[in-house]
């Protein structure tokens, strides 16, 4: 039922109405799906949410920390590119991975382009196609290179990624 509550309230843009109520289901509810789509909702608010986003970031569940993550970027809270560069560097779970490399991205610090530049040569495939994609906010002379050599990798869907934002590359 939170669940669907939570839905809702997105669904009907009644997220400003209740932001307390999602603050306080991301730090007490047992739900860890709970938790975590609360989070994400609050990546949606106007709101300051990153007291409450923090609760989230060391929470035993992975969706947990990746709708943490996604709320960051959406966000586009500087704040957490520090954690988000860890994540996206060690974290064991590929899905939390790649939410941390998006919303790296989406936030566009200049702290986050040699993380980003090392995993779209040497991260999990999911991880380099997210890095592709997050590299294309960085006005950067590295940028274009790695991009480009993205085109040429061995994941089908990193190549794709990479033509999409540089054109088919030759064989």
């Amino acid at each position: 039922m939170r669940r669907l509550a939570i839905s809702v309230c997105v669904a009907s843009g009644l997220i400003a109405d209740s932001v307390a109520e999602f603050r306080r289901l991301v730090i007490e509810d047992e739900d860890g799906a709970v938790r975590a789509m609360a989070a994400e909702a609050l990546g949606g608010t106007d709101g300051d949410c990153a007291e409450v986003l923090a609760h989230g970031r060391d929470d035993d569940d992975p969706r947990v920390v990746e709708a943490v993550a996604t709320a960051y970027g959406e966000l586009r809270d500087p704040s957490a590119v520090p954690w988000l560069i860890e994540l996206a560097s060690r974290n064991g779970d590929r899905a939390v991975r790649e939410a941390a490399v998006a919303a790296l991205g989406a936030i566009g610090d200049e702290a986050a382009l040699s993380t980003l530049l090392e995993l779209v040569a040497a991260g999990p495939p999911q991880v380099r196609r997210r890095a592709v994609v997050a590299l294309t906010v960085f006005d950067d002379p590295a940028v274009e290179p790695a991009i480009r050599a993205a085109a040429k990798d061995r994941n089908p869907s990193v190549r794709e990624a990479a033509e999409m934002v540089v054109g088919r590359q030759p064989n």
